[in-house]
């Protein structure tokens, strides 16, 4: 990839080798399910006003695991968010579930973004956090693409993994569980620091208690600016609501001839 940024700080000796860890989990704001999505008066990405917002599901465990790995080996979780001021609702909400602190990558044009704008933002913020492990959903509920992680770990220039399962910290390693096709599973082990991909069902969801959202407001919520946006790969020529069309049609005839015909019409569609 080019303009790839390998940081220096990502090259050193890992802290888990001191009995802790530092974990950095990347998560999503997304639009809720309830609310009503409608194309933008340019017709290339979709309104806010009105929108309600929450943490992307996928997202959820990955944050998740990360905070079982912390209670687990000690150390601490920084939750990281790029996109407009809105975002700082998932990083509260982070905070509030245990997150030790939180860094919001801001910039107006992250709000909608694709994959490689996104994890540069990102990797500029991480670079700073010299993690010895990054954890991200598989995909955001919303444009689902399944490539930051993948680009963000490229341009961090460490070992990634997705569809992860299981996750298991060595001594300057992690061992990992994959899910592939077909019901099968694949055990890695990757040098650390490395960036997973968590599936999503990886453990069961923890949510914020009274006394973790009092708590969250006095741990640190860290703002950086984002840095100028690549020159994008892709565009969004348009964003249209689906057109929905229903049509019946009665097919008679002997028990061969609507085998026929349903098979043809099968086949056409």
């Amino acid at each position: 990839m080019e303009n790839t940024v390998i940081s220096p700080k990502f090259q050193g000796a890992p802290s888990i080798m001191t009995g802790s860890m530092k974990i950095a989990v990347c998560i999503k704001q997304v639009m809720t399910r309830e609310t009503h999505v409608r194309p933008d008066q340019a017709g290339t990405g979709v309104r806010e006003e009105g929108a309600s917002w929450a943490l992307s599901e996928p997202d959820s465990y990955a944050l998740e695991e990360a905070l079982r790995l912390r209670d687990r080996l000690g150390g601490e979780v920084a939750a990281l968010s790029a996109g407009p001021d809105r975002v700082v609702q998932i990083l509260r909400e982070a905070l509030a579930r245990g997150a030790d602190r939180a860094v919001h990558v801001a910039g107006a044009h992250l709000g909608g973004s694709d994959a490689a704008t996104t994890a540069a933002a990102l990797a500029l913020a991480l670079e700073a956090e010299s993690a010895d492990l990054v954890l991200t959903g598989l995909q955001s509920d919303d444009q689902g693409s399944g490539q930051v992680g993948v680009i963000l770990a490229e341009r961090l220039g460490v070992d990634h993994a997705s569809l992860v399962v299981a996750v298991e910290p060595g001594d300057g390693e992690v061992r990992i569980k994959r899910e592939l096709e077909g019901g099968r599973f694949q055990w890695l082990t990757l040098p650390l620091p490395a960036l997973l991909t968590v599936q999503s069902g990886i453990n069961q969801l923890r949510y914020a208690t009274l006394k973790g959202i009092m708590a969250a407001k006095k741990k640190e919520l860290l703002t950086v600016t984002a840095p100028p946006p690549p020159a994008s790969g892709s565009r969004v020529v348009a964003v249209r609501v689906p057109n929905r069309t229903k049509q019946t049609t009665m097919i008679s005839g002997s028990a061969s001839e609507v085998a026929a015909r349903l098979a043809d019409v099968i086949r056409r569609s």
